[in-house]
Parts: structure tokens; C-alpha cells; sequence
């Protein structure tokens, strides 16, 4: 079973969390949060971030959500992509920013697929979550 990390600017991540367990009526295995402080050392944030990799990592992958790309969350999750088998997790790592609520749903739901598959699962999650509700609004 593929692992997720959410990693998002305090308090997202764990907020995020909450949410799965609300829904889902517990917390799935494999899955962590980790928020990120404001003016937290990175290496600091980077070391939460790979224990957190670490706890959910069966060998199938690591999938990192991310809420603002360039901001520290997604860097740093970024900065673990990049190290790959040097990261010492034996495992593939990918990482989505933008993370929205149906994205989230969407791993949830999915997690048996493949890393990729759970990705891809994902990107469409949140890009199909995100709707217009309502009539258009006339401007004359």
C-alpha cells in the first residue's frame, strides 16, 4: 500500500487529518501530516518530514502532498523527491502540490493502486473537485 505524507503550512496538514478521520470514521494506516510552522529551520521541517516518510513507507512508494507550490512545505518535500534512493527510504517518491480536499478524498479512496496510479488518481481528484456552483452573475 502506497504511503501519503500531507505536508502544508501550520495548521493544514493536521486539519487535512482531521478531515480523513471525520469522514472515513478513523485514520487510514500509512498516512501522516506534518505541519509546517512559520519561521521553522528547513532542516528542521526536513527531518519531520522524512520520519514522516519513514512511518508510512512499506516499500511501495511515497506519495507527498503539498499545499502551495515554492512555498517551505512544498520545497522541502521536494528536496526528498529529489534525494530518491539517497533519502534511504527504498521506496519512489512523488510530489503533488496544490492539495485540495477532493484530492485528498481521492488517495484515500484509492490507495491499493501503484504509486503512479495513485498520482494520477489524485491530479484528477482535485482538478475535477474544483467547481462552479451557482448561476453566472450578469455585469451589464
Amino acid at each position: 500500500m502506497t504511503g501519503i505524507v500531507i505536508v502544508a503550512h501550520t495548521p493544514i496538514a493536521s486539519s487535512m487529518l482531521n478531515f480523513v478521520e471525520h469522514t472515513f470514521g478513523s485514520l487510514p494506516e500509512r498516512v501522516r501530516a506534518v505541519d509546517i510552522p512559520p519561521h521553522e529551520d528547513t532542516k528542521a521541517s526536513f527531518d519531520r518530514v522524512m520520519k514522516a516518510a519513514y512511518g508510512v513507507n512499506s516499500g511501495n512508494g511515497v506519495l507527498i502532498l503539498t499545499d502551495v507550490m515554492g512555498a517551505t512545505p512544498a520545497n522541502v518535500a521536494s528536496k526528498i523527491e529529489l534525494l530518491g534512493p539517497l533519502s534511504g527510504l527504498n521506496a519512489p517518491i512523488i510530489v503533488l502540490a496544490g492539495l485540495n480536499l477532493p484530492m485528498l478524498m481521492r488517495c484515500i479512496s484509492h490507495r491499493g493502486e501503484d504509486l503512479e496510479g495513485l498520482a494520477q488518481k489524485a491530479l484528477a481528484g482535485g482538478q475535477n473537485g474544483i467547481l462552479r456552483l451557482g448561476t453566472k452573475v450578469n455585469q451589464d
